[in-house]
């Protein structure tokens, strides 16, 4: 009982600090954005949005469908887009998909209206959880690890750039949850004054 009251205030501080930007999840297909993020919006009693799930119901057709018939450059184009209007609709809790924060303008819309949190797996956890689905068109190749160790090395150095970092590990999404709010409190709440009279 006592930790749901200090969770319900943490949950009411967060969201007093927000103001009007959102929570944009970013990072690695695996690290657990989608999952994280609907028990974040929930917790935050915030509404939650999945970009890919967004995109696939704009274009009327999956990721892996846009990929084949109109090719990574048009997904990513539709990608930032969505991710701009998503931004624009108010706080909500957002999980971008892996690509997303590598385009310049969808990092500009996201530091004008949210706030960058990377959930930063290690290589390992991140294909252990990618095997067990079969929706990944960048890793529909003969060699899924070479692929994420290679789009680790491309992406880490931008995703480096967002307003929080929480180590995406194997425990329950409710620790992960508690320690992206925690991060988020950290970055958000105002320093102390330093006068104590």
């Amino acid at each position: 009982m006592t930790a749901d009251i200090e969770q319900d205030g943490k949950a009411a501080g967060l969201r007093e600090l927000l103001g009007a930007r959102s929570i944009v999840l970013v990072g690695m297909m695996g690290a657990g954005k989608s999952s994280v993020g609907k028990r974040l919006a929930r917790r935050l009693s915030l509404p939650f949005a999945d970009a890919d799930t967004e995109i696939e119901q704009a274009a009327g057709m999956s990721i892996p469908e846009i990929f084949e018939h109109r090719g990574e450059p048009a997904f990513r184009d539709g990608e930032k887009k969505v991710i701009a209007r998503l931004l624009e609709t108010g706080p909500m809790v957002l999980a971008t998909g892996g690509g997303a924060y590598m385009n310049a303008e969808t990092r500009e819309a996201i530091v004008g209206n949210g706030v960058s949190v990377w959930l930063k797996a290690d290589l390992d956890v991140l294909l252990r959880r990618v095997r067990r689905r079969d929706d990944r068109p960048l890793l529909r190749n003969g060699d899924p690890e070479a692929t994420l160790a290679r789009l680790i090395d491309l992406r880490y150095p931008v995703y480096a750039l967002a307003d929080v970092t929480v180590t995406s590990h194997d425990v329950p999404q409710d620790i992960m949850v508690d320690e992206v709010i925690e991060a988020l409190m950290r970055h958000l709440a105002p320093p102390p004054s330093g006068d104590e009279t």
